[in-house]
């Protein structure tokens, strides 16, 4: 797929398409072979546990709220504004552990499965059983991490 040139308005997605992916909104803004871009909505206390894209590069550019992140072991925060930068292969959690919603601009090069493993993750609700979207998302390469072992 080749990427076409115009412009995906503000309220819109690509073919309006918009995802509940657990809890979270995700709005498809651009999507190739080379690149993927969408806005997300993250609502308080929601999160996406630490995990390793193998095959792509993410960026995440802040419009409003404060991430609080894990970027390969060490914590750091992001705040309006700011870009993220989550080269592949590097184990990255990001967090909104504030009372407000997060509001960003999501991006990842290639795309490689992403597209893909949002349609098979698309209102699969709260009750979802982790180790259902663990296995969804490692066949689109995505890897989850185990969590931490108590000690």
């Amino acid at each position: 797929m080749t990427m076409l040139p115009g412009v995906t308005k503000s309220h819109a997605g690509v073919d309006d398409v918009t995802w509940n992916i657990l809890g979270q909104t995700y709005v498809p803004k651009q999507h190739s072979e080379a690149s993927m871009a969408w806005h997300a909505t993250l609502p308080k206390g929601t999160f996406v546990p630490p995990h390793i894209h193998p095959t792509q590069d993410e960026f995440i550019y802040v419009l409003e709220g404060r991430f609080d992140l894990l970027l390969n072991g060490v914590e750091a925060y992001a705040e309006p504004g700011d870009l993220i930068r989550l080269p592949m292969g590097i184990p990255h959690g990001i967090f909104n552990k504030t009372d407000t919603t997060i509001k960003c601009l999501f991006w990842v090069a290639p795309s490689r499965r992403l597209y893909d493993l949002f349609w098979a993750l698309h209102n699969l609700g709260p009750d979802a059983n982790p180790a259902d979207v663990v296995a969804v998302s490692a066949e689109h390469e995505v890897d989850f991490l185990p969590p931490p072992e108590e000690g």
